[in-house]
């Protein structure tokens, strides 16, 4: 007998994440399907928490908008077809430019759009065809730079839509035209 996997929608997940059953996960929504994660380890929240205050404090300095942290819900689809299904994605560190900022955001709940940059510290135990699909989901939905974290390999991925690139320890990143001025050296975050 073949059993149809329930579609979940981002008001489903909103109310899933206060669930008992949930304690301690992150939840995310790829196209419907419910994706439950554990909490992070102390090297993944370690760097996801240094980035989010180096990136923070930079758009702070320029008032160039505001920045996410702790895993914070975007919904990049919001579907009104019952054939496609919610998107909702949880970056370790999302950033908005000002301009695409609404006048308010919602009181509760997720933001309603996807961020213009979306940052993932990707973990040992994370499954590379779900990483790869949640890059395509970003960048489909608007995201316009995307940077991947790896801690054990000491490298950072980063799409733009356009390309990709990858940096080593020694190299700087370069926020392009999404975080112009921004430069962070990877020998500050990759730190022995």
């Amino acid at each position: 007998m073949l059993i149809k996997e329930m579609a979940y929608s981002a008001e489903d997940l909103l109310a899933l994440s206060s669930a008992p059953k949930y304690a301690g996960k992150l939840l995310e929504l790829s196209e419907g399907r419910l994706i439950v994660m554990s909490p992070a380890g102390w090297k993944h929240g370690n760097l996801a928490s240094l980035l989010d205050r180096k990136v923070g404090n930079f758009v702070d300095e320029h008032d160039l908008g505001m920045t996410t942290g702790a895993e914070t819900g975007f919904i990049l689809y919001k579907s009104t077809d019952p054939e496609i299904k919610d998107t909702v994605r949880a970056p370790d560190v999302g950033f908005i430019a000002k301009h695409r900022l609404p006048d308010q955001l919602p009181e509760s709940g997720y933001v309603p759009f996807a961020p213009d940059l979306a940052i993932e510290v990707i973990s040992p135990n994370d499954d590379p065809e779900e990483v790869h699909r949640k890059v395509v989901q970003y960048l489909k939905y608007g995201t316009q730079l995307i940077w991947l974290f790896y801690p054990n390999a000491e490298t950072v991925g980063i799409y733009n839509g356009k390309s990709f690139q990858s940096l080593e320890r020694e190299d700087t990143l370069d926020g392009g035209d999404v975080l112009p001025g921004f430069r962070l050296p990877l020998t500050d975050v990759f730190k022995r």
